[in-house]
């Protein structure tokens, strides 16, 4: 029988989610792997970043589910675990521009009553 007093509440497991994805490289991270798997020498190619900031940001989306990783030999390759991440990175770039249209109208209201 499960013990219902070790699950976590849904507001905290997608406040964790959300957290996770708290930084920009960790954006960019899963644009790119949503447009297929990548080995991490790619990925450093791909992000310019430092191969040990690489790692911990790869760890942070991995430990979320949001990624998993298959080694060969010396090669590591790193893969979306659903095709949903794609579809929630899109859904953030739609709420994203409603958003800042929003505030693009407010501020041409505001400079235009002057």
């Amino acid at each position: 029988m499960n013990d219902l007093r070790n699950v976590k509440p849904l507001y905290v497991a997608k406040a964790e989610l959300f957290k996770s994805l708290g930084h920009p490289a960790r954006i960019r991270i899963l644009e790119l792997l949503v447009a297929g798997d990548m080995s991490v020498s790619n990925l450093l190619a791909a992000t310019g970043l430092e191969p040990s900031s690489l790692s911990q940001h790869l760890s942070v989306v991995k430990h979320t589910g949001l990624v998993q990783s298959s080694r060969v030999g010396n090669s590591v390759t790193y893969r979306v675990t659903d095709p949903s991440v794609g579809e929630f990175l899109t859904a953030a770039r739609s709420v994203l521009a409603t958003t800042l249209g929003r505030a693009r109208q407010t501020l041409e209201d505001l400079v235009g009553t002057e």
